[in-house]
């Protein structure tokens, strides 16, 4: 982490002597002609005592090289070979842990280009190469050079609006000892992997009653305790294979892992997408059709056929395959709620590692019943049979299959600002989704697999009643002044304040807020008021459970209204542009430009910047005067949030 902050500091903190001079490197060019088509540009250069240019030779994964090129508008002329350098050095960074190549105090590069028009009389090349001391700073320079000698400089002015515009957003904040890190915060959220571990539990459990699965149980238990003369072994194979069963779906989540340590933000920004969501929806609606039995859904035979002549060899090898072979001839019933699994865990604070845990919940409880009946074989003989209740059960995960879709359609609606799904639009069809299912359930309507009912057993009607009465339970949601908390759904119907009635605020329970920084900073010094800071997000569940649970609270709510100066900042609002003239390019620790065009790419690297987070929700208690007055909070429980609240207030008044 040390390493991170380092190098936070050192790409972003402007205040050299150097910046309050001029620019810390000087650049002169010279032109040396060799014949009537070849010419050597010269680059003599002056750097500030301190100030570093690196190589074109400088290593990858470490500070940005230097680069000569011609522009895409310049014609008649190539370069020849790569630039020839004179007095370079090496020294080691702390930062990448690297041996990089520098020049210091000056240097000399020449670069040699050949006429193609031997009528031009001028060219233009771009010289860029990255200059550090306790800051960087890209040099971003287009010469336009005249072949008699004379030079003219365009600078390109990205670095330095960069370098303003990093400032403005970097707040000068004090008590910043009391901030959690990203990485911080992830370690210490426990309660959000074992919720996501439960429910990738729950989805292998229903996994194994589906067609797909539940008649391999007996098959698979009773070749490994039959086929074997050693009882002990076959017990030792079947738990192998369990154990096998969920490595494979744990693998599954690894390149998830590389993206998140690629980027921190980027499963953030690929779970708020809006056409990734719509991608999302479409995909669930097809898996639910399938669970309806309308279509299969199945991996390319050839893969099952692969894996199963594999699983022959015999030995640990083997029954790794076996597992494989029940993992690829498995898909069409695992499969959709795979899909789901990942769809959530991406959308849900904690990224990757939500995922693994999700992921290794399932795997689990897939694998559970090949070990423990190898361990107690007669269990399989109270067994139930096969038959038309694990149809049945494929049906009801299409259903709520097709309920989760229209939730990543939701995430979409709200992130582009469609208008289409208000909140009681997307109650509406929830409830119809349940008297569907209601009506299925009693057998008023039927699916293609289904068999003839004769008699709806206790169970079937009494998840029947359950899901009437959960319908009933919805139906408050899309009436005008609701006042029944919906609970037990909170966090996936869209906020309150995005609904088909005209609302007083567009603030979560019609609390006042401001979802500009500065207006809400100016507002708090005006009244003298502490500021809640809340980094949420459009698609973000956790965020609309803390609002409609956590913040409904009477106290908390009414110290919200009475006590904090509430800044809302939505870091997924993608498609609401910003002002013209507040775009700019922000450098990021990697040495790269990120654009900054839309309301979320601005307050998503304000919190990255200021933070060092990249989750939500996320709350900091802060004065008018930038002080940190708590550490700062996440999703959690009413009664540690009033105190968190409370301690902000007590800590401000002191």
């Amino acid at each position: 982490m040390k390493k991170f902050i380092t190098l936070f500091i050192f790409l972003t903190v402007f205040f050299t002597k150097a910046q309050t001079e001029s620019n810390p490197i000087k650049i002169e060019t010279s032109v040396n002609k060799i014949s009537e088509t070849a010419y050597d540009i010269i680059f003599n250069i002056k750097l500030y005592e301190g100030w570093y240019l690196y190589s074109q030779y400088n290593p990858e994964n470490a500070s940005l090289p230097l680069e000569i090129s011609i522009p895409e508008d310049a014609t008649g002329y190539k370069l020849i070979g790569n630039p020839k350098e004179e007095e370079t050095f090496k020294k080691y960074s702390d930062v990448w842990e690297v041996e990089e190549v520098v020049f210091k105090d000056k240097a000399k590069i020449t670069q040699r280009i050949h006429l193609t028009n031997k009528d031009i009389t001028q060219i233009k090349i771009n010289f860029f190469g990255q200059v550090c001391e306790t800051a960087c700073i890209n040099i971003d320079e287009n010469f336009i050079i005249s072949l008699s000698g004379a030079t003219i400089t365009e600078n390109n002015i990205v670095d330095k609006k960069s370098k303003l515009l990093t400032q403005k957003l970097k707040l000068d904040l004090k008590n910043n000892e009391l901030l959690k890190s990203d990485a911080e915060v992830r370690s210490t959220s426990s309660n959000g992997l074992s919720s996501i571990f439960l429910l990738g539990f729950v989805g292998g459990l229903l996994a194994l009653l589906t067609p797909c699965v539940f008649p391999m149980i007996p098959l698979t238990v009773s070749f490994f305790t039959k086929q074997t003369h050693n009882k002990r072994k076959g017990i030792f194979r079947a738990v192998l294979y369990g154990f096998f069963i969920v490595i494979i779906y744990v693998l599954l989540s690894l390149p998830f892992h590389f993206l998140d340590n690629l980027d921190p933000e980027i499963l953030n920004t690929i779970s708020t997408n809006v056409w990734l969501n719509v991608f999302f929806f479409s995909v669930l609606v097809f898996f639910a059709f399938s669970f309806f039995g309308f279509y299969e859904i199945t991996l390319p035979s050839s893969w099952g056929n692969k894996m199963d002549s594999a699983s022959s060899v015999g030995g640990v090898l083997g029954i790794f395959f076996m597992a494989l072979t029940l993992a690829i001839v498995s898909f069409s019933c695992t499969g959709p709620i795979l899909g789901s699994l990942l769809a959530s865990s991406l959308t849900a604070d904690g990224g990757a590692t939500q995922l693994t845990a999700g992921m290794t919940g399932f795997g689990l409880a897939l694998a559970l019943p090949f070990a423990l009946f190898a361990l107690f074989p007669n269990w399989l003989n109270a067994l139930p049979k096969s038959g038309g209740w694990m149809n049945t059960t494929k049906v009801v995960l299409g259903f709520l299959e097709l309920a989760l879709a229209f939730k990543f359609l939701s995430n979409a609606d709200l992130v582009a600002h469609w208008d289409l799904l208000k909140r009681e639009v997307f109650i509406a069809i929830w409830i119809l989704i349940s008297i569907g299912l209601a009506l299925y359930l009693f057998a008023k309507i039927k699916f293609p697999h289904d068999t003839p009912i004769k008699k709806l057993s206790f169970s079937r009607i009494s998840f029947g009643v359950l899901v009437i009465a959960f319908s009933i339970y919805l139906i408050p949601g899309v009436l005008k002044n609701q006042t029944w908390n919906l609970s037990l759904v909170s966090g996936f119907p869209p906020p309150q304040f995005y609904s088909i009635y005209e609302q007083e605020t567009d603030c979560p329970l019609g609390l006042d807020c401001y979802t500009n920084f500065d207006e809400g900073l100016a507002k708090a010094k005006a009244v003298n008021k502490p500021i809640l800071l809340d980094f949420t997000g459009w698609a973000c569940v956790n965020c609309r459970k803390m609002e409609e649970n956590v913040w409904s609270e009477l106290d908390i709510f009414e110290m919200l209204k009475n006590d904090y100066i509430l800044i809302s900042l939505y870091v997924d609002d993608n498609k609401k542009e910003l002002p013209k003239n507040q775009q700019f390019d922000f450098l990021k620790e990697n040495g790269k430009l990120k654009k900054i065009k839309t309301v979320g790419d601005k307050w998503s690297t304000f919190q990255s910047i200021n933070f060092k987070n990249a989750s939500q929700p996320y709350y900091v208690l802060l004065s008018p005067e930038l002080e940190v007055l708590n550490t700062t909070q996440q999703y959690t429980d009413k009664e540690t949030y009033y105190a968190w609240l409370k301690k902000g207030v007590t800590n401000f008044k002191k």
